[in-house]
């Protein structure tokens, strides 16, 4: 049996850093199964999937699933860290290639819908979760911690470059970020059309707007009066 392990059992580079031919089935399996309750939450919904649902679309026994995760709820909790390691590898690639803020925090809405736009119920299924499951609720706020703390970093960084405004605090700023970024998704999730990179966009074009510098408005002019 696999103990369960939440944090360091999925990431995006298990499969290929696996060091034996055991973790490397382990891994695959249980991606395996995070694929295919993905699909069947797009397919059927998350309410209507079982757990029976997912381990035969990923062809193994039914008890298989539990080795990997803990209840189907905890299937949300692996689609957080997946996206969280989509933040962490755009973080490295923007300190890397010193990328603009803009640009990337621009990019950051294209990369980050693209699970969601395949997949609209995720959304309305981490909310359920996180309303009903203690276990989910409390891994999502430890996820939701952690990436606080890299968008404050990125923050802080346009801070220093003097690209993003330095008169609130970082995590201030973040924290509006989010906000902004998780409101737009759950009002597209109620739609699952083809409009959520757009909302998306223009969400962070008006948001962007308070996020650079301020302007130092100019001293009145004193102008001589001519009677």
């Amino acid at each position: 049996m696999v103990i369960y392990e939440w944090r360091s059992s999925f990431t995006p580079s298990l499969l290929s850093s696996s060091p034996n031919r055991r973790s490397r089935r382990t891994a695959e399996v249980r991606e395996r199964l995070f694929r295919a309750a993905l699909a069947l939450f797009a397919q059927k919904g998350f309410v209507e999937t079982t757990v029976e649902d997912i381990t035969n679309s990923a062809d193994v026994g039914k008890g298989t699933f539990f080795n990997y995760f803990p209840s189907k709820d905890h299937i949300l909790l692996a689609f957080g860290e997946m996206q969280l390691g989509k933040l962490q590898s755009a973080v490295e690639e923007a300190r890397r290639n010193n990328t603009p803020m803009l640009a990337f925090f621009r990019s950051l809405g294209q990369l980050m819908t693209a699970e969601p736009t395949r997949n609209p119920d995720i959304i309305r299924a981490i909310l359920l979760a996180f309303i009903s499951s203690t276990p989910v609720r409390e891994g999502m706020l430890d996820l939701q911690k952690r990436v606080l703390a890299i968008h404050s970093e990125m923050i802080r960084l346009g801070q220093e470059r003097g690209e993003i405004r330095d008169d609130l605090p970082p995590i201030e700023i973040a924290q509006v970020f989010r906000q902004t970024i998780f409101g737009t998704l759950l009002i597209w999730s109620l739609y699952a059309d083809g409009s959520l990179l757009p909302r998306m966009e223009s969400a962070f074009e008006i948001m962007w707007r308070g996020m650079t510098p301020r302007k130092v408005p100019s001293p009145p002019l004193e102008v001589p009066l001519f009677w």
